[in-house]
């Protein structure tokens, strides 16, 4: 399936249409989009004791610049959103420590001037991009995405970016290509988290990740230069991150540096620290639990944080299943799951 960025698909909506937080609670949107338990020893302890650490207080405010961008989309997800606050503060990135707040309070002095991105691998037009042609060749929009943790809390969070498929489809992937591979910037000296492998919790580093071709051309695949109008805050993924918002949180991977079109499967980072437990396609799944605790509901964090997030039902995909189910028509998703 592709969306042309000209013309608006009918379960888009406006950046006017969008209601703010404050209105989403007394009325309803006139206007739908519609369309289409304990931890285990088989994890290393540093990756224990980031798993379900939920509380922690905001640390130090990221930097941001305003970008701009065209319309803003919900896809038919009428929540409100997360605030700002809380998406910035409650956040995992390994590379800068295992607790919540440690992206925050460790993250501030990460250098993404200059950055670029390299694509190469299966396709015909491999190259390497900065950040400021990437926003010159590909304009943003605002998405409007639901996003699960595998650790059972959610947010709803405005990103700003483009369809990773228009990307793609300047390099031109062979007849080959089956998958896509992510890297995450590997810096030991800006990341403390790549320092020593405790503080990692046994990751081999750098963070990689990996879609189908078929995920990775989807229209819902982001890639994401911002949030809440502005540029990424360092400790959300700064200055480009991946969103796939039918999949765990862990599938978008931050700071990605290569981007990499193959024959085959490729490997990444949680599947290869503990493959039982973190599925290649981590679909969100209620019916799937983790081996450790329940899929079947989730704390949606908003004002109040974690400690007073309302519990409510995971919808399979997230969400999102009319436009991404068809992609696993013929695929056993408890077995891959």
């Amino acid at each position: 399936m592709r969306l042309g960025m000209g013309k608006q698909a009918k379960w888009q909506l406006a950046a006017q249409q969008v209601t703010p937080e404050s209105v989403f609670r007394q009325r309803r949107r006139i206007v739908q989009a519609l369309g289409l338990s304990a931890i285990g020893a088989s994890v290393p302890m540093g990756v224990q004791a980031g798993l379900l650490d939920w509380f922690g207080e905001p640390q130090r405010a990221a930097e941001t610049t305003p970008l701009p961008y065209s319309g803003s989309h919900r896809f038919g997800i009428e929540d409100p959103l997360t605030p700002e606050q809380k998406v910035i503060s409650h956040n995992n990135f390994y590379e800068f420590g295992t607790a919540k707040t440690d992206p925050q309070q460790h993250a501030q002095e990460l250098s993404t001037e200059p950055w670029h991105i390299e694509i190469s691998g299966e396709v015909a037009r491999p190259g390497r991009y900065s950040v400021a042609q990437l926003l010159a060749q590909f304009p943003l929009e605002e998405r409007i995405y639901r996003m699960r943790c595998v650790e059972a809390w959610s947010m709803v969070i405005p990103w700003l970016g483009f369809p990773l498929s228009q990307l793609l489809e300047t390099a031109q992937p062979s007849s080959r290509a089956s998958h896509v591979a992510f890297e995450t910037l590997y810096d030991p000296k800006q990341m403390r988290g790549q320092r020593a492998r405790g503080i990692g919790g046994g990751i081999d580093f750098p963070y990689v990740e990996g879609l189908t071709l078929a995920e990775a051309m989807h229209p819902l695949t982001l890639l994401s230069l911002g949030l809440y109008g502005k540029t990424l805050p360092p400790q959300n993924g700064a200055p480009i991150r991946l969103v796939v918002p039918w999949k765990y949180g862990f599938k978008s991977i931050k700071s990605i540096v290569r981007i990499r079109v193959t024959a085959e499967q490729p490997p990444t980072t949680w599947n290869q620290l503990a493959a039982h437990e973190y599925g290649f396609y981590a679909n969100v799944n209620p019916a799937v639990d983790h081996p450790r605790w329940s899929q079947a509901s989730e704390r949606r964090i908003g004002e109040g944080g974690l400690l007073s997030a309302k519990r409510i039902a995971t919808e399979p995909f997230n969400g999102y299943g009319e436009f991404v189910e068809d992609l696993y028509r013929d695929l056993d998703l408890a077995r891959h799951f």
